[in-house]
């Protein structure tokens, strides 16, 4: 028999084994959230900006000092841009952190094939800018939004599962974190924030059929039971309240940085 220290010793190396490690790069995908837009940071260059990939970079360089952030994060980018290319914020003559050509999905494939198990975390933000495609198809209509919801939610999942699954498996060791959408609609809460817990349900869907996690901002950002509660939190974690800015305040950006952190398990 193996003694009762030993056995301990033996389970917890284990246990230390199996956490998730940081390796050489960081690869973040995505879209203004990724790329860390806020209104004072819009109209200057990217390495102004700073957002929750900054944060979480700071924290993975406390695991692997050598850690470098690669950031693709397109402000506007949407699953059908991602894939189809016509990033907005270059349509604008804008520049990006690291700059692409063709699709952010090319780019993203390409350097993981540039860099077989050197990378690690990988995140991805998308589908703020797919929902709001909705609601500016039925020019802001609750109705018409609620009714085309159902369709647009298939065509949702079909598309970021056309992203998740080939990046899944060029990178088939990575920690993948798909980050989810807080509803920053504080005039309507109660109407919209079904539409946001569907949308979420869907991307936390194709996270677990693609081996990867699901960083839960609603839970931060939508507290639920006290409008009044939910309306402050979203006014301190956004500029909605301020100028009618739904990006993310450096608390807003420090809570999804939490939220990546808790779901990717360092």
């Amino acid at each position: 028999m193996i003694p009762a220290k030993l056995a301990a010793v033996a389970i917890a190396s284990v246990a230390l084994g199996s956490q998730p490690a940081p390796k050489h790069y960081y690869l973040a995908l995505g879209d203004s959230i990724a790329y860390g837009m806020q209104p004072s940071t819009a109209a200057l260059p990217p390495a102004k900006a700073h957002g929750y990939v900054d944060l979480v970079a700071a924290r993975l360089r406390k695991l692997a000092p050598g850690n470098q952030v690669v950031n693709y994060g397109c402000p506007g980018e949407s699953t059908k841009s991602f894939t189809e290319g016509g990033c907005p914020w270059l349509a604008e003559g804008r520049k990006l952190h690291v700059p692409f050509r063709k699709t952010q999905l090319a780019a993203a494939l390409a350097f993981l094939r540039a860099h077989p198990g050197q990378v690690s975390p990988i995140t991805v933000t998308l589908g703020g800018n797919d929902i709001n495609d909705v609601a500016d198809a039925c020019k802001g209509n609750l109705k018409c939004i609620k009714a085309r919801v159902p369709a647009a939610l298939r065509q949702f999942s079909t598309r970021l599962a056309g992203i998740v699954g080939p990046i899944r498996s060029a990178a088939p060791q990575a920690e993948i974190v798909l980050t989810g959408l807080y509803n920053f609609n504080v005039d309507d809460l109660r109407h919209t924030d079904p539409i946001f817990q569907s949308l979420n349900g869907t991307i936390a869907n194709v996270a677990r059929r693609h081996g990867a996690h699901y960083a839960n901002l609603f839970a931060a950002f939508n507290p639920q039971g006290s409008a009044a509660r939910e309306r402050a939190r979203i006014c301190a974690f956004t500029f909605i309240c301020r100028n009618e800015d739904p990006h993310p305040t450096d608390a807003g950006y420090r809570a999804i940085a939490d939220a990546v952190w808790k779901a990717a398990g360092y």
